[in-house]
């Protein structure tokens, strides 16, 4: 089974280790990353697609992504 996650954040070093994390857990980065201003809470925000295969394991909706 192939798993996709959407990471996002606050452009400061949480966000890279959210994403390092998931790197060091076997994700894969997936695309570019994108960088937007949030005009609600007047910050910049980062986001990064991660995918990540898994074997012997069927998709089920209400798995937690990040456990995987």
């Amino acid at each position: 089974m192939k798993l996709y996650r959407f990471l996002s954040g606050p452009d400061d070093s949480s966000f890279c280790h959210k994403v390092t994390a998931a790197l060091n857990k076997g994700w894969c980065l997936h695309g570019s990353p994108t960088y937007a201003f949030d005009a609600a809470s007047q910050t910049m925000r980062c986001g990064q697609a991660v995918v990540k295969d898994v074997e012997g394991r069927e998709y089920d909706p209400d798995m937690k992504l990040g456990e995987q």
